[in-house]
């Protein structure tokens, strides 16, 4: 069925950020309710306190017992320490990496690293999600989301809204709305995942977070970033699909298992094609 409708890689619906400089956090971290622990070694780390944070990373890495249950594992790095940040990163045990203030070039780079790293380590391929938070990056974006090594996007849209000079508003709710789908159109015209939606900084106003998570749901993002535990039980309730949503998209794939590539009709006598049967497969994906 995956080669058939093209559904990629079902990412994590939650990807908790934890400061690398705060390795205290990180056992907690792993024994919440996260699809996903990111350990941060950008933004929510101070440049002074960074290969600290590389050294903190690496010790909870090697200390971690193989195959232990719980979220995935991914770090955040950083294009300005890319060869530093890497050699912390790619390590057993680690599903996958955010690249912040992605480009194509940024891209090429650590692909060629990675690469090495993963060969020289003996790791399995880890994704990769690379964050949009410049304007060349949305200049660039069919060139980036066209990158081999990338699995999808995600957006960082404190950076990106400040390289625009844009102020987040009522007024300039729909500019960042067209900014989010060029990135959600863009990955899904390379025939990447579902994209990573940002997250939102004020984590005590949950009912504006999980208003903004449909949201965003709605425009076509399937995952979300946190930056605190009380965020991520509102990520999983708007991301998971309902019963009916679920038997609906059984129905679908059902139905076009027994039409063995002819023409089909849903419930409702609507066309079943490749695209709604690819949405069914990835709504299926997502049952918890």
């Amino acid at each position: 069925m995956t080669g058939v409708t093209g559904v990629t890689r079902i990412l994590p619906r939650s990807f908790l950020y934890v400061p690398g400089n705060r390795p205290d956090l990180f056992a907690k971290g792993a024994a919440g309710p996260a699809d996903a622990l990111v350990l941060d070694l950008e933004d929510a780390v101070p440049v002074p306190e960074r290969a600290a944070a590389r050294r903190e990373v690496i010790a909870w890495l090697g200390g971690r017992t193989p195959g232990a249950t719980g979220p995935e594992v991914w770090v955040r790095v950083s294009p300005d320490f890319l060869a530093e940040d890497l050699g912390a990163a790619v390590r057993p045990g680690v599903q996958g990496l955010f690249i912040a203030k992605c480009s194509a070039e940024h891209l090429d780079a650590a692909s060629q690293m990675m690469s090495a790293l993963e060969e020289e380590r003996g790791t399995s391929r880890l994704d990769v999600v690379g964050l949009v938070e410049t304007a060349a990056a949305v200049r660039d974006l069919a060139r980036i989301a066209a990158h081999p090594r990338l699995t999808t996007l995600g957006i960082g849209e404190v950076d990106l809204l400040g390289d625009l000079r844009m102020t987040r508003s009522p007024r300039t709710a729909a500019a960042v709305d067209a900014l989010r789908t060029q990135v959600v159109m863009h990955c899904s015209a390379a025939g990447r995942a579902a994209p990573v939606a940002p997250t939102s900084t004020d984590f005590r106003d949950l009912a504006a977070f999980e208003d903004s998570t449909h949201h965003l749901l709605d425009l076509g993002f399937r995952s979300r970033t946190a930056i605190h535990p009380s965020q991520i039980d509102v990520i999983h309730t708007a991301t998971s699909p309902s019963p009916e949503t679920l038997a609906q998209a059984q129905e679908i794939v059902d139905q076009f298992s027994r039409a063995k590539g002819g023409i089909t009709l849903d419930a409702q006598g609507r066309l079943i094609d490749a695209a709604v049967v690819r949405e069914a497969v990835e709504t299926l994906a997502r049952r918890r």
